[in-house]
């Protein structure tokens, strides 16, 4: 059984109700098929504007924090964010237990490749990918950074011009949603989950910061989730409730996506 770890993160956001973020971890984390919830003490103010990232400070120190964290669980985590970026350290720990072995299957509709020059509003939740790809902002950048023949996005339709060239130019395997089922062609070996539920159609999940339109249906996604074997660590990202209540709907969707994986 997953130990749920809450990172109710919202700071690495710049959309209109990215506050909401924090509420939406918690709620993430209480439908999680897990016994135990960790969850991260973050800093909650909104940091200051540094070497082209914002709450670059606050970014730093919870990133910390999720390390703590991390280290007082044994077995595999399903983390509950808040926006994309407090998967950095769960990813980055199973990068150092599986290395080269390990596949991340990032399930975004957008491809989170900027970095710091590329990015105006310096929004990390847009450069997560990059970062753990080695290029991005340096205090948050992993020791063992990922290799672009590791990761899989899939359910992608947007990215800025600068992100979908880099995309071009890298090893990276990336599909959209009609190819959507390519994207598990062919893994092995240990694989970490990653959901931005930006992903799915926002007609069905619309409490997100960024939605955009022609998504994944969540049958189809969760029915896909549940295919993948030797899964070694999940998260599921972006969830900016209206309310503190949760929504029946929304939270049925969150958690039939959560109950489809199979930990290793």
């Amino acid at each position: 059984m997953p130990t749920a770890l809450c990172v109710p993160q919202w700071q690495g956001s710049s959309a209109a109700n990215a506050l909401s973020l924090s509420a939406g971890a918690h709620q993430t984390a209480a439908l999680l098929p897990c016994d135990t919830v960790v969850t991260v003490p973050v800093a909650s103010g909104p940091g200051e504007f540094e070497q082209g990232v914002k709450a670059l400070d606050v970014l730093i120190a919870n990133l910390a924090a999720t390390r703590s964290a991390l280290a007082t669980i044994a077995g595999p985590v399903f983390t509950a964010g808040g926006e994309c970026g407090v998967d950095l350290a769960p990813i980055a720990s199973a990068r150092a237990r599986h290395g080269d072995d390990l596949t991340v299957l990032w399930f975004d509709a957008h491809p989170d490749l900027f970095t710091p020059r590329t990015l105006p509003s310096g929004s990390f939740h847009g450069m997560v990918l990059r970062t753990l790809l080695g290029d991005g902002p340096a205090p948050l950048v992993p020791a063992a950074p990922l290799r672009p023949e590791q990761v899989v996005i899939a359910g992608l339709r947007a990215g800025d011009r600068s992100e979908l060239a880099y995309l071009a130019g890298s090893a990276i395997r990336a599909h959209g949603v009609a190819d959507l089922e390519r994207a598990v062609d062919g893994l092995s070996g240990p694989v970490y989950v990653h959901v931005d539920l930006d992903v799915l159609d926002p007609a069905a999940f619309g409490s997100v910061g960024y939605p955009e339109p022609d998504g994944v249906a969540p049958d189809r996604l969760a029915a896909l989730r549940s295919g993948l074997d030797n899964v070694v660590g999940a998260a599921i990202t972006e969830h900016a409730p209206p309310t503190d209540t949760p929504d029946p709907a929304e939270a049925a969707i969150i958690r039939s996506l959560a109950a489809a994986l199979r930990f290793a």
